[in-house]
């Protein structure tokens, strides 16, 4: 339990820069019916073990957890297991940590609770940050990645699905300050496209829209099943409401 509070703390840590950014850009609405689309889920899995376990760790989150996405012990070996041969291990990069300090800068977050520990007041949840992250990357040359990010300014990470989206640059503008008439500030104009991706952009929002839905899956596996399950018990309830109510007036009905 200790390991799992220090790990929710150094992933929203790692990520708290974004609120003080996250006045730039509205975030974007995460298509939430993702979540309980099975296809979706076993899509945004694949693109989880090939794209973001390299770097990012899912220490909480077992391998063959996946079955509750409809996936067979043999599909998860043979299709989305790359660091171990045991389908009951946890979800860990084999990168040593140290390293990747040394060649990042910083040590990726776990992302098991990262759909979790995002939020902010009047900008939605934490899928649709995730959602709009992974939508709004750009070329940047002053920065050691060549990338920028409009949702996290000045991102360590790069842009890891450049090949699918195409290379993009961010064109701003200059207004005035609202709280300062005699400064300019610079405000986000839309996107140049330099070169084409391998995925329309309509295909390429749906990819992420189903990694997104995996990774929100993923912090909270048993979300469906609670749900599912409050329902019964709130129609449980409602019921033996009425039938308490009835049950005492019969039995005071004739006490005076």
């Amino acid at each position: 339990m200790k390991k799992l509070i220090l790990t929710l703390l150094i992933s929203v840590g790692a990520w708290s820069a974004a609120h003080a950014n996250s006045g730039g850009i509205a975030w974007d609405k995460f298509p939430v019916e993702k979540t309980t689309d099975v296809a979706a889920l076993q899509d945004g899995a694949r693109t989880f073990a090939n794209y973001c376990l390299n770097c990012h760790n899912a220490a909480f989150m077992r391998y063959n957890r996946l079955r509750d996405i409809g996936l067979t012990e043999a599909q998860i070996k043979a299709n989305l297991m790359f660091a171990t041969d045991k389908v009951g291990e946890v979800m860990k990069v084999s990168m040593d940590p140290k390293n990747a300090k040394d060649w990042l800068g910083k040590v990726p977050p776990d992302l098991t609770l990262i759909a979790r520990s995002r939020s902010a007041a009047g900008q939605g949840t934490g899928s649709d940050y995730l959602y709009t992250f992974l939508r709004t990357f750009y070329r940047d040359e002053t920065k050691a990645t060549g990338w920028n990010n409009l949702a996290y300014p000045n991102a360590a990470m790069p842009h890891i699905l450049w090949e699918w989206q195409g290379q993009r640059a961010a064109k701003f503008v200059e207004v005035a300050d609202p709280h300062d008439e005699t400064k300019k500030v610079e405000r986000f104009a839309g996107f140049e496209q330099l070169t084409p991706g391998t995925k329309s952009q309509l295909e390429y929002d749906n990819a992420v829209a189903d990694l997104v839905a995996y990774l929100t899956w993923m912090g909270e596996p048993a979300q469906s099943e609670r749900t599912r399950l409050g329902v019964w018990v709130l129609l449980f309830l409602s019921v033996f409401t009425v039938v308490a109510w009835r049950l005492n007036a019969a039995y005071w009905k004739d006490i005076k």
